[in-house]
């Protein structure tokens, strides 16, 4: 399975939420590795690499909202090569 590399920014009611420990449970979960932070301008930047099936499933967990009380207003993916991330991080 290929893996794939995409930035992930989130955009709506994301911090002070649980939304980054949510989102670390599912990349665990799925296998993804990567990061998960919050932004000075109230958003949530993840970079997120796994196979390209289970980023989707995860992809769509996120825009959902990992947390339930999350709501997300928006989010912009775009592809990136693949770094050397060894787990998911929190920060």
């Amino acid at each position: 399975m290929t893996d794939k590399h995409v930035a992930i920014d989130v955009y709506g009611l994301v911090q002070g939420v649980g939304f980054r420990y949510m989102t670390l449970t599912y990349a665990q979960k799925y296998g993804i590795v990567g990061s998960v932070a919050n932004r000075a301008d109230g958003s949530v930047h993840i970079e997120a690499q796994g196979p390209a099936e289970n980023l989707m499933t995860f992809l769509a967990i996120v825009k959902k909202g990992p947390s339930q009380f999350a709501q997300v207003d928006h989010v912009s993916v775009e592809p990136q090569p693949l770094a050397q991330y060894t787990k998911f991080s929190v920060s």
